[in-house]
């Protein structure tokens, strides 16, 4: 056991979120369905109604959002875990979705800047071990004037709700890199962009983020 955390302790964060996906894969979409109907109310819906263009979803896991795209969307999805990610091109061809999905990391994105018109990522910057590097690619990647579409679990507002996340998260973060009050809002801030609109629903506990790359002066 000793010998197992310590491994744990020394693996690189980004091998260690492969590898947890990686195992997680088959099962994910079951056990990710009961705390979506109950907790993300539309979210992903949101996500849909407000992309357009060419499309980048960052860390796209499964292709849990690919059914709420708009039709004439171009979307390309980047995803970490080969398992994962074979999933959701076996989601894509069910659906009859075109979509270029490949694998990759959303800390170096292998984007030329402006090649996207929207970038959503949706329940992954709690995951991604440096978020603030990923928003950073998320923003090079977005044409001036583009849209970035969030959606994640954040702190509770609600301090007992809070307190509880906060000792759940000891034993996440060291297991499986997993984040319960991260709160990307001041990050997407810091990046530069300019935020468009933001809800939080289920006592502060989903919250979703709409933001612009600023255009030229």
């Amino acid at each position: 056991m000793g010998d197992t955390a310590k491994a744990n302790r020394q693996e690189d964060p980004t091998a260690r979120q492969r590898r947890v996906w990686d195992r997680m894969a088959d099962s994910y979409d079951r056990q990710i369905g009961f705390a979506e109907r109950r907790l993300l109310g539309g979210g992903r819906e949101w996500l849909g109604t407000r992309a357009q263009g060419r499309v980048l979803e960052v860390a796209i896991g499964t292709g849990r959002s690919l059914p709420h795209y708009p039709t004439d969307a171009d979307i390309t999805g980047i995803e970490l875990s080969p398992a994962m990610l074979a999933v959701a091109r076996q989601r894509a061809a069910d659906l009859g979705r075109p979509a270029d999905l490949r694998e990759g990391d959303a800390e170096r994105l292998p984007f030329p800047e402006a090649s996207f018109d929207t970038v959503v990522c949706a329940l992954s910057l709690c995951t991604i071990p440096d978020p603030a590097a990923a928003l950073d690619e998320m923003k090079r990647v977005l044409v001036p004037g583009g849209r970035l579409l969030l959606l994640d679990h954040v702190g509770s507002t609600w301090p007992p709700v809070y307190a509880l996340q906060w000792l759940v998260e000891r034993i996440t973060m060291r297991t499986a890199g997993e984040h319960f009050t991260r709160r990307p809002l001041p990050l997407v801030r810091a990046a530069g962009f300019r935020v468009v609109e933001t809800e939080r629903l289920k006592a502060g506990l989903i919250e979703r983020v709409h933001a612009t790359k600023p255009g030229p002066a």
